[in-house]
């Protein structure tokens, strides 16, 4: 649940000595968290494009820091594209396993991870205070099938992770962009599509929220044109909200505010094969 319309701010600090960084008392050039999550993971090892995310400041708490010093080498990913990694490996089971894509501070996917446990999820974020909220909701509630990715979501698809690897994607209420020349930066896109198509199973799901309504309308006619997918709601349309996502701070009061939220629900189909002829 990432990339909402509101970002906090930094609460106000006493300057930092002379040769410090302003925060945790870094040294110059002193990564932030040193066993944590890298700060540009990929680096400059691939083309620079139009990018869906913003990498967000904001303060991380002494919990939030503590989860990313001593979890994250254990339980975090850092998207380097260097490697095909092994889910399998990565989760020390052979769970199916489903991709969220930005996911604010964890607490949805926690609870969703929490009521299925048969199922792994993988998710993905750049903003830190959310990766180090998010490990220390896990170790509390005793979760073994999270795992937080650190870095840029494309790169984890197209570099990182092996064809029909994913039994799901869950996009949900990614940063909508609205301005009219910033519609490029939107993540549900052609391009996009066919390339989660390429990781997903046969039959897995894509299911995205936003409660912004017209970036839920271009949601539905880009999927909806999609070869690679169908609707599985009966007739097309918005889906219900499933039960199985959580109503989550943010989104209750954005229906108290008269917000209309809807859920999409596409499943990847399979093709089927032409037949040889001779």
């Amino acid at each position: 649940m990432s990339d909402f319309h509101h970002t906090p701010e930094a609460e106000a600090a006493p300057p930092p000595a002379a040769g410090t960084s302003p925060r945790h008392g870094r040294a110059k050039g002193e990564p932030r968290f040193p066993d944590g999550p890298k700060a540009d993971p990929a680096g400059s090892h691939f083309e620079r494009r139009i990018r869906s995310f913003q990498p967000r400041r904001s303060r991380v708490t002494a919990g939030q820091a503590d989860a990313l010093q001593r979890l994250w080498p254990g339980w975090g990913l850092d998207i380097d594209g260097q490697r095909v990694i092994d889910l399998a490996e990565l989760f020390g089971d052979a769970r199916p396993v489903v991709l969220e894509i930005g996911f604010g501070m964890g607490e949805a996917t926690a609870q969703m991870a929490a009521a299925d446990p048969d199922t792994n999820i993988l998710a993905v974020d750049v903003h830190t205070p959310g990766q180090g909220n998010l490990l220390a909701l896990a170790e509390r509630a005793g979760l073994s099938n999270i795992r937080v990715a650190n870095g840029d979501a494309i790169i984890l698809l197209r570099e990182m992770l092996a064809p029909g690897s994913l039994a799901g994607l869950r996009v949900y209420f990614p940063d909508p962009w609205p301005k009219k020349r910033h519609h490029k930066r939107r993540l549900i896109q052609p391009e996009f599509l066919s390339l989660a198509a390429t990781r997903l199973a046969p039959g897995a799901v894509v299911h995205c929220a936003t409660d912004w309504e017209p970036y839920a309308e271009q949601m539905l006619d880009v999927l909806t044109a999609h070869p690679d997918f169908e609707n599985t709601v009966p007739g097309g349309g918005f889906a219900p909200r499933p039960d199985h996502r959580p109503l989550t701070r943010f989104e209750g009061q954005g229906l108290d505010k008269g917000h209309v939220v809807n859920d999409l629900l596409f499943r990847r189909v399979q093709h089927k094969e032409l037949s040889p002829t001779g």
